[in-house]
């Protein structure tokens, strides 16, 4: 059987953060830039606190077979619960979305160099 990658996205709002929280994710904050966001194995955390109170989790999880998706959706959920509870975070809203890479269309140079034309 195939390994299957999965790409999860857990999205969120901060809710009642106090001020001295506000100022540690602010100054946390040139970490947690979408310009450096990644899918990684822990999740990777983005936000922009000056914009809005939204962030989201980025995780990368495998599984072999297709059902094995809500498995990996509902462990990156409970991390990201887990790693805002622990810094005493408040959060609603939480919501997920994965994608199986073996489901995702080819771009235009993996079709060419899958031998199929586009």
């Amino acid at each position: 059987m195939t390994t299957r990658t999965f790409r999860i996205m857990v999205r969120g709002v901060f809710d009642g953060l106090s001020e001295e929280q506000r100022a540690e994710l602010l100054a946390a904050a040139p970490e947690h830039d979408v310009l450096h966001a990644a899918f990684t194995r822990e999740g990777h955390l983005s936000y922009d606190l000056t914009a809005r109170t939204a962030f989201t989790f980025r995780f990368l999880d495998e599984g072999e077979a297709e059902e094995d998706i809500l498995e990996a959706t509902e462990r990156a959920e409970q991390a990201a619960q887990s790693w805002l509870t622990a810094r005493g975070y408040g959060f609603k809203n939480l919501r997920s979305q994965a994608e199986d890479l073996s489901q995702a269309p080819l771009g235009k140079r993996r079709r060419r160099s899958a031998g199929t034309t586009g």
